[in-house]
């Protein structure tokens, strides 16, 4: 297996022609320019990949069809390029994959199997079905045909006329970082490129959550690489929530991680950045958590426990010193048993919507000076 070359990218972008949207490069306030591959068809850039693949597989290859392993954005896009080509597709997914991403799977006539308890688990299935069928597998990064396809995002971005001083790009297995660096190093421009990765384990950013990065994409972001940066979960939660409310694009956790880097002061450089948002595929389930959580770190919502006597009047008591102080309850709950220290109190945990840390701090302390001892629950802001 070979790395692709300039002359490889420059022929997928042909046979993407019309295939893969050119995706706009929205300007965001300091020079920071977001690639929005949220926006491409199948909601990530997985379709570039995937369709330069498929359309260079020969007569018998079609025949005998496609598969791929997933943790779901490939497995759409690889179930979209094979249902234009009018080829069979079957798509090994693990277990927790997202309904959201499972279901896309499905409604691009992919068929869905579930195996594994995370992405190594579904390639090791999906390898099984080529030597039960002879299927060809579309891997999802070590392809040098998959990391051609990636790579036409880089020359979008070498060809956008903007003067980006570096450019950040996530990675999991690193066919996408792969092929946009490779691309825009063999236009030979000097800019910085950066990868951002998730830390290991169950993460938001389940789209680059794997064990191994690819060889063959390894061996190149050896040499096209100038950093490599972490982001944790609660940046990345962060990071969508501005993202939605300050561009009104919805990114999944994989997709925010180069906005993450950016807001924890991580992406180095001090010219104009570019940030690949690479999808934007995240279930409905998974928004609301990662939404209510960013608001809570944000200082949107308050969480706090606190003990009441338990006598008439008493919760009224505590509700309207929230009141007063421009707090709007989003939840209440009150219970006696096993949770106090005596049995004439009762414990109330409630959730407030606010403006911000400051007025989380002023409703605090109102709540302290009327004789509540409330303990915060969450992150702080």
């Amino acid at each position: 297996m070979t790395s692709p070359a300039l002359a490889d990218i420059e022929a997928a972008r042909g046979r993407l022609a019309g295939v893969a949207r050119v995706t706009p490069l929205f300007a965001s306030g300091r020079p920071v320019f977001l690639k929005a591959e949220n926006l491409q068809r199948t909601g990530s850039f997985k379709i570039r990949g995937a369709y330069n693949t498929i359309s260079l597989l020969g007569p018998a290859e079609r025949a005998a069809g496609v598969v791929a392993a997933s943790a779901g954005n490939h497995g759409q896009a690889v179930a979209w390029a094979a249902r234009e080509a009018g080829i069979r597709a079957t798509i090994y997914m693990p277990e927790a994959a997202p309904t959201a991403k499972v279901e896309a799977a499905r409604s691009y006539d992919g068929i869905v199997e579930l195996a594994g308890e995370g992405f190594e688990g579904a390639v090791a299935a999906a390898r099984e079905h080529v030597e039960r069928t002879g299927a060809t597998l579309v891997h999802a990064f070590e392809d040098e045909r998959v990391i051609a396809g990636q790579g036409t995002i880089g020359l979008e971005l070498a060809e956008s006329g903007e003067d980006v001083d570096t450019v950040l790009i996530p990675i999991g297995g690193g066919g996408l970082a792969a092929g946009i660096s490779l691309a825009l190093r063999e236009q030979g421009r000097g800019r910085r490129i950066v990868g951002v990765t998730c830390r290991p384990g169950v993460t938001i950013a389940d789209g680059i959550s794997v064990k191994h990065r690819g060889e063959l994409a390894s061996s190149i972001l050896e040499r096209t690489l100038d950093d490599v940066v972490e982001v944790a979960d609660a940046e990345i939660s962060d990071a969508l929530l501005l993202c939605l409310e300050r561009k009104k694009l919805l990114v999944e956790g994989a997709g925010a991680v180069g906005i993450a880097a950016l807001l924890g002061g991580k992406a180095g450089g001090s010219g104009a950045v570019a940030i690949v948002l690479s999808g934007g595929n995240i279930d409905a389930t998974t928004l609301i958590a990662v939404l209510q959580h960013g608001l809570t770190r944000a200082g949107r919502y308050l969480a706090l426990r606190t003990l009441i006597p338990d006598r008439p009047g008493e919760l009224r008591n505590l509700l309207d010193v929230v009141a007063r102080n421009r707090g709007n309850v989003v939840t209440l709950s009150h219970r006696r048993e096993g949770t106090t220290t005596t049995v004439l109190q009762t414990e109330v945990e409630i959730v407030v919507s606010t403006r911000d840390e400051m007025h989380c701090a002023e409703l605090l302390a109102s709540i302290a000076a009327a004789g509540y001892q409330a303990e915060r629950l969450g992150p702080p802001g």
